[in-house]
């Protein structure tokens, strides 16, 4: 055989190995759901720490907890880590419901001045048994003169319409939890 017949089938057949592989991942995002309206408030001036989240929650897959054992999905999968993603929608529910644009997460909040730090703690963040979207945790909102703030904690319960393994449903149950936090800080603020 000619060596250029050769080299050609082989680089035709190497071409062939190196299809683009189909990635069927889906990336989910946390929205805000309460109501865009105008901001136009200076107040409250609050900037929203990242969550902090119980290591097995902070991580790029969503986690499913089936009878106390933890599975992550290989294809459901945040978009953002969701520390990011759980404080970017507090705050936009916050501000929202508030009128104030000068509610954001603190990686945004650099140049602008802040009355309160809002920290939040989340210890469970996932659907339980019953299939019912449990959110739980504390918060603070923290002065940034003044004395120290005592914590609050909470316990949302969401029921959801469907199986939680039908991660649409579920992470719309997540941020309905998110936007019932959020009522519960500004009635406090």
């Amino acid at each position: 055989m000619n060596a250029r017949i050769v080299t050609l089938m082989l680089f035709l057949g190497g071409c062939s190995m190196f299809r683009p592989v189909k990635d069927s991942a889906v990336h989910h995002l946390l929205e805000p759901l309460v109501p865009d309206r105008t901001l136009g408030a200076t107040t409250p001036a609050i900037a929203v720490n990242r969550a902090a989240l119980p290591s097995y929650l902070d991580c790029e897959q969503l986690i499913t907890r089936r009878d106390g054992v933890l599975v992550a999905s290989k294809l459901d999968l945040w978009a953002e880590p969701i520390d990011v993603g759980i404080s970017r929608v507090v705050a936009g529910n916050l501000s929202r419901l508030t009128g104030s644009m000068n509610i954001q997460p603190v990686e945004r909040f650099s140049t602008l001045d802040y009355t309160d730090l809002l920290e939040l703690r989340i210890t469970q963040f996932e659907p339980d048994a019953a299939n019912t979207m449990v959110l739980q945790g504390t918060w603070k909102l923290q002065p940034v003169t003044g004395k120290e703030a005592t914590f609050h904690f909470f316990r949302i319960a969401v029921p959801m319409k469907s199986d939680p393994s039908v991660m649409k449903d579920r992470v719309t149950a997540m941020n309905q939890a998110l936007v019932r936090l959020a009522h519960d800080i500004a009635a406090v603020k």
